[in-house]
């Protein structure tokens, strides 16, 4: 993938918003992130997360966390907990409290009145599979319930019945009146009320009737008095009846709707549906499993919030689909890590190597800097007679082009002396299990004489340095598209059975022996690493890899 471009894209919204404010439509903006609590936040919601309160603080306006919590049986307070969080933590803080939809149930209940009182919605007793029948298709028009024409007085009744709990779920619905045949399906009579007897995490038992989604949004907004009501392209054919609530109730203000193509990633999953699969059928270790596409995961696995803005500033905001190459994301955290991830270093497969002619009992203390560009200072590491190299740093049998240790062969240690390969110690299964090698004293900080050493391979001291675990997380389906199984199978069957590889007995400086979570390193030649959020501990560290190198290696 050729490097991406680090400008910031185009933003269609923002000359919208300027036109807005200029012509004083709008004094200031409002927006809002209107999150359903029914699952953790994906990469997705990054980018409506950034847009709504990116635009917000640009134009000097505020952004309000709004949860649309119309549906108490999918919903749970643990997602709402973790949707503030992410916010947070990707940088952003919305105005005042946090608000619900179901602050409005007591609003929403009598515009819903009015609306019956008008003539404008009456209570439908047809099943759910018959009201889809009436419904009709793209290409037939839908035909009048027989509940259509009921009186004004028999709805208002049975409305009240309907709050009252008379009725079980699914018995009855209240529906908006307003065009069976419309071409718009949305306009078909469309549901303002199920009854569903369950317990909501804000109002409790007080409500057995729930608004539905499309029935609340605008009038939610309207109360808010949001200027700019932004949402993904699929609410487009919403739109009209969005407006017909707003035209047909007294609310305060009178939002406008604009739609920006979603975002769409290769190798990735964003259906809460299928990523909460994902975690139900224990696929995954959980929402925060650094290889979900949930912003836990991600900040798990030691994605910067930085970088995620990053991101969804490249990919800019348009009305055009596409799918974006998860390569950019990968660029955005890689560019990041590189500026400020301090260097270290890890060996993945303990090697042991005992140099031969340094002298028993010496230590020396080498300082290395923690970043070859930027001033953080110095770590210690600790050179004896005996030390850890990596067991792919040596081969009896090299391929071609290889530049580290081979019989006989040199190479330097990192910040450190030029050694020689002279002898591969093995077990009785014929393993090596330790290399003799010797050094060349003249060689710290200087080439040696006479001769050029063209491989460097990392190290730690064999006494000093602190045993880890090592996750290595690669992507979690082995498709660009995971949705379409060449074979005819379902996502599930696109798992890559190598995203994660578990290494324990590895070894790291022993400057990360007491490393904090979500400290993040570039291990030399090994990639871009987090300390974990949940696992790492004082003296026992864990590290998840973020993300590869660049595969610089063969050029």
């Amino acid at each position: 993938m050729s490097k991406p471009e680090t400008t910031v894209a185009t933003n269609f919204l923002r000359p919208i918003v300027q036109a807005d404010l200029d012509s004083g439509k709008h004094a200031s903006i409002v927006t809002r992130f209107p999150p359903e609590p029914n699952g953790y936040l994906h990469i997705g919601h990054a980018k409506s997360i950034c847009l709504n309160f990116g635009l917000a603080k640009e134009f000097g306006g505020v952004c309000n966390l709004r949860f649309d919590d119309t549906n108490p049986a999918k919903e749970d307070q643990e997602y709402i907990d973790a949707i503030k969080s992410d916010v947070q933590w990707l940088g952003f803080q919305w105005a005042g409290e946090e608000r619900y939809a179901s602050d409005y149930f007591d609003q929403l209940h009598a515009w819903a009145i009015h609306l019956i009182e008008a003539g404008k919605a009456y209570v439908c007793d047809l099943t759910p599979e018959q009201a889809r029948e009436y419904r009709g298709s793209l290409t037939e028009p839908g035909q009048n319930s027989p509940f259509r024409e009921r009186s004004v007085s028999e709805n208002l009744d049975l409305f009240a019945r309907m709050k009252a709990g008379e009725f079980p779920d699914g018995a009855r619905a209240l529906r908006a009146k307003i065009d069976m045949a419309s071409p718009n399906m949305n306009l078909r009579d469309p549901i303002l009320y199920r009854i569903r007897h369950a317990h909501h995490h804000q109002t409790g038992d007080k409500w057995c009737i729930y608004p539905s989604y499309d029935f609340t949004h605008g009038q939610s907004d309207a109360i808010e008095g949001i200027t700019h009501s932004i949402c993904t392209l699929e609410f487009e054919d919403h739109r009209p009846l969005y407006e017909w609530f707003l035209d047909n109730l007294p609310v305060p203000a009178k939002p406008r709707q604009y739609e920006f193509a979603r975002l769409n990633l290769n190798y990735t999953i964003t259906s809460k549906r299928k990523l909460k699969q994902l975690v139900d059928e224990k696929h995954v270790s959980g929402w925060d499993d650094p290889r979900m596409s949930t912003l836990s995961g991600f900040r798990r696995r030691g994605y910067t919030p930085a970088s995620i803005r990053n991101f969804c500033d490249m990919i800019g905001v348009n009305r055009a689909g596409g799918v974006v190459d998860i390569g950019m994301l990968e660029f955005a955290i890689r560019e990041d890590l590189d500026a400020n991830a301090a260097r270290a270093m890890c060996v993945l497969k303990p090697l042991k190597v005992v140099i031969t002619n340094y002298p028993e009992g010496q230590v020396e203390n080498l300082e290395l800097p923690r970043h070859p560009k930027q001033d953080m200072g110095v770590r210690v590491l600790p050179f004896s007679r005996e030390i850890y190299i990596d067991a792919s740093d040596f081969e009896e049998a090299p391929p071609a082009g290889f530049k580290r240790l081979i019989p006989g062969g040199e190479v330097r240690l990192r910040g450190s002396y030029v050694i020689r390969a002279d002898e591969a110690v093995k077990d009785e299964q014929d393993n090596i299990v330790e290399l003799r090698c010797s050094y060349d004293e003249n060689t710290l900080g200087r080439n040696p004489e006479g001769r050029k050493v063209k491989g460097v391979i990392h190290w730690v001291p064999a006494a000093e340095s602190v045993e880890c675990e090592v996750r290595l997380y690669d992507r979690l389906f082995r498709s660009a598209n995971p949705e379409k199984d060449e074979e005819g199978g379902s996502f599930l069957d696109n798992i890559n059975p190598g995203s994660l590889v578990v290494l324990t007995g590895c070894r790291v400086e022993p400057s990360l022996a007491n490393v904090a979570p979500e400290e993040r390193f570039q291990f030399e030649r090994e990639g871009y690493f987090v300390a974990d959020l949940k696992d790492s501990q004082p003296g026992k560290p864990v590290f998840n890899r973020t993300v590869t190198l660049r595969d610089s290696w063969g050029q």
